[in-house]
């Protein structure tokens, strides 16, 4: 039992990936800086502004459910954690999970997005709803490409489901970014993730120039520093799920630590340079980017894993 807490507590969950992501948002931060010719921020900025929003009075909405509006940023915090654990353990090759580790982790990697929506319905704001509908639309539209992507992977670990298991026959096989289903399921995970992280241009929900922070809009002191947190914890979790699915994991050992880094550190970069360069699309363009092109993309993939390639 005291291990369970500690995994969830202090590392990998709570504290540790809490402490990464915050990093991580940092150079997310700074190469966007970069790419505008801007200075960007400090490297403890982001920590700077958690602990600022905790400091601010959480204003509760007049017309909406008060108890669910506040209980909504935790429960997305929690989904953010377990996640975390879920997902750096095996990656990190700490020898644990279980069969099947894989469909979970997909349920609680929505756990966060679901509470956003849970929490802007909760608020009454006429906004905030928008911004839930268009998450609610967007979740239907990469979760399937995505889902398509991990059976191509399933298929050429030998039909494990176990991501440790996965990570391991990486280890002794090649990472399956050098073959061609694992390019492929590269690119079409990025974009679902880039779309799960609310990234432009798959930030619609959010959307500040048309529907004024639409599904966070409401969210405020305490409540905005949670919904923040979250953010921060699966900024590092998704990333480290994409080097656990195609690039082997993470090995802490001599010059391994450095290579471990950078894989992490390039999946961010890539996010980073895309909702740097390109403009927000509207909800119809996303969903039909995504059940059309990214699903013929993952649909290919898995063709190509059947065949070994």
């Amino acid at each position: 039992m005291g291990k369970e807490i500690f995994y969830f507590l202090i590392f990998p969950g709570l504290l540790f990936s809490s402490f990464i992501g915050g990093f991580l948002s940092w150079f997310d931060r700074k190469i966007t800086a970069r790419v505008q010719f801007r200075k960007g921020p400090p490297l403890l900025q982001p920590f700077y502004d958690f602990v600022k929003l905790l400091s601010k009075d959480t204003i509760l909405p007049k017309n909406g459910s008060k108890f669910t509006f506040l209980v909504a940023p935790i429960f997305a915090v929690f989904g953010a954690v377990i996640a975390a654990v879920f997902v750096l353990l095996p990656t990190f090759g700490i020898q644990t999970g279980f069969v099947g580790d894989i469909i979970v982790i997909i349920y609680v990697l929505n756990i966060p997005s679901l509470t956003y929506m849970i929490g802007a319905l909760a608020s009454g704001n006429p906004l905030a709803a928008v911004g839930a509908s268009r998450e609610m639309k967007l979740i239907l539209s990469y979760e399937v490409p995505f889902l398509l992507v991990l059976i191509s992977i399933i298929i050429k670990s030998g039909m494990s489901i176990k991501l440790s298991e996965i990570i391991a026959f990486q280890t002794a096989n090649g990472a399956f970014i050098g073959s061609i289903s694992g390019v492929i399921g590269f690119i079409v995970t990025l974009m679902c993730i880039q779309a799960k992280l609310g990234l432009i241009p798959f930030d619609m929900a959010e959307g500040e120039g048309e529907i004024c922070d639409g599904i966070t809009i409401e969210f405020s002191g305490t409540t905005y520093a949670l919904v923040n947190l979250a953010k921060y914890i699966m900024l590092f979790v998704l990333p480290a799920l994409v080097v656990g699915l195609f690039f082997a994991g993470m090995n802490f050992e001599g010059i391994n630590i450095l290579w471990s880094v950078l894989k992490v550190v390039l999946v961010v970069l890539l996010l980073t340079l895309i909702r740097n360069t390109n403009p927000r699309v509207r909800i119809d363009q996303a969903m039909r980017f995504f059940w059309i092109w990214m699903n013929l993309l993952a649909i290919s993939a898995i063709i190509f894993a059947i065949i070994g390639l």
